[in-house]
């Protein structure tokens, strides 16, 4: 391959992963959307969690849609990844659109079908942007590419909470606690400009379409039997749990912040922890970003630490230009460095750092649960998003090892399972609810706050999953595999 080749890769690769950014920065401003809407409508936490549910069910319908018409048509083989992805974003750009007769209307339902639409042109930029990052040069530097993507979609959903906090509530004097529908359009009108411009970018932009090599594969009509496979229906249940505690941990913290326990912060004021959680994924894909760069054991070592510290910078800078007060955040960086001591201790082996990973989120929502001051409490909850970051990867990895040429089935099951971010969510919101019926609450603590015992069980079935699956591979005879870092 040539220089110059390399460098037009290169230049499509920066044009793709501004889609990566898009879907963090949506992500993250549902967080913010749940809690207004959670006022404005009057709604109860569950019926707040809807707006997660809309999302990520979209994902999982728009998923089943591109398969079965995948048994008929290979989509990508008859329009080629351009206009595929053109097409997601559109999608998502008219999704985007109809958020404004949703707020003109002050309809709850016709916000959830705007977001339901937005989620499903994503489902089909993530089915097209995935294997179109790892084609982007060569084979080897692949999951490089997905790692380094995977941590700008993290940037996205820091700085997301952010500037849609900044676009609804103004910053600094100028800062307003009440909320009208009305301020919701605007933002939604420029992200849906920016998904057009986005979309015809990348069609005038030089990405290759795939070559014809997907027929080869069609001759061999082997029957697939997921239960063939205890590592990918396992996988899966772990992706649909890793997805849902990634999504539930902090779709239900406004409501948890909200509590007179935790000091009754107001919707206005919960986009710096919003910030601080989605940071803390950021922090931890970047630094597991390190271990796909081939570098002395020294510099790898020195980057563990300088890379979380770059990333924790990110954070207060975004925070302190929106005229935040993070003062609280300082204290932080004690539960980074327990964080990257986990992950010496992990190493590239990917079944052993899920485990660690998930006694170490265990631990953290145990100690969020007793800890007897809330103002540190709520750091334990948040630091879920750090142990969680690149936990992705090594369910991936470990998903579909020894698949062969049944991978790109497998991948697109996993996908699939990105549902949880719907499902479990919902359960936690139910929890949360019963501090209207009940509200003496449970072992001395609020029902919201006791619902964190949700992500806790989700962290302990992720923990089993990276002990138990190796023994499965073992078993199949399959080498063990390494995890590259990246992100979801």
């Amino acid at each position: 391959m040539s220089s110059e080749n390399v460098q037009t890769k290169w230049g499509q690769f920066i044009s793709l992963i501004i889609v990566f950014f898009f879907w963090g920065f949506v992500g993250s401003a549902n967080d913010i959307l749940i809690p207004v809407f959670k006022k404005v409508f009057t709604l109860s936490q569950v019926q707040s969690q809807l707006v997660a549910w809309a999302f990520y069910a979209a994902y999982f319908v728009g998923s089943i849609i591109f398969f079965l018409v995948s048994l008929k048509l290979d989509v990508l083989q008859k329009f080629g990844y351009k206009k595929t992805l053109s097409a997601g974003l559109i999608l998502s750009a008219v999704g985007s659109f109809l958020f404004v007769p949703a707020a003109t209307m002050e309809s709850f339902p016709f916000f959830l079908t705007a977001l339901f639409t937005v989620g499903l042109g994503f489902s089909i930029q993530q089915i097209v942007a995935n294997p179109l990052a790892i084609k982007m040069g060569s084979p080897n530097t692949g999951a490089h590419r997905l790692t380094l993507a995977g941590g700008i979609n993290s940037f996205g959903t820091t700085i997301g909470a952010i500037l849609l906090g900044i676009a609804l509530f103004g910053m600094g004097d100028n800062k307003k606690t009440a909320l009208s529908l009305e301020d919701i359009k605007l933002p939604f009108i420029i992200l849906g400009l920016a998904f057009i411009a986005v979309a015809i970018f990348m069609n005038f932009s030089k990405i290759e379409d795939p070559e014809k090599e997907v027929e080869v594969v069609k001759t061999a009509h082997e029957k697939f039997n997921i239960l063939d496979y205890p590592q990918l229906y396992l996988g899966m249940l772990g992706i649909f749990i890793y997805v849902g505690t990634e999504v539930t941990i902090i779709s239900n913290l406004p409501a948890l912040l909200h509590t007179h326990e935790f000091g009754n912060v107001l919707e206005d004021a919960v986009a710096p922890f919003i910030a601080l959680y989605w940071g803390s994924l950021m922090i931890g894909r970047w630094n597991g970003g390190v271990n796909v760069f081939d570098t002395s054991k020294l510099v790898n070592t020195a980057l563990k630490f300088i890379v979380p510290a770059i990333a924790f910078g990110v954070i207060i800078g975004a925070n302190i230009f929106a005229a935040h007060d993070v003062s609280s955040f300082y204290i932080y960086p004690i539960w980074i460095l327990l964080f990257i001591g986990v992950s010496f201790i992990g190493g590239k082996n990917a079944g052993k750092t899920l485990m660690l990973f998930g006694l170490s989120g265990i631990t953290m929502m145990v100690a969020g649960l007793v800890w007897p001051d809330p103002s540190i409490a709520k750091f334990f909850f948040i630091s879920g998003g750090l142990f969680l970051s690149i936990m992705w990867p090594s369910i991936f990895d470990l998903a579909i090892a020894g698949l062969g040429k049944n991978t790109g089935k497998a991948s697109s099951f996993l996908i699939m399972m990105i549902l949880g971010g719907g499902v479990i969510p919902l359960i936690q919101g139910s929890i949360c609810d019963f501090d209207l019926t009940k509200p003496e609450g449970i072992f001395g603590i609020s029902w919201t706050h006791f619902s964190y015992v949700v992500p806790l069980i989700g962290f302990a079935y992720l923990g089993f999953y990276g002990f138990y699956c190796p023994k499965i591979l073992k078993k199949q005879g399959i080498s063990h595999v390494e995890s590259e870092g990246g992100g979801h």
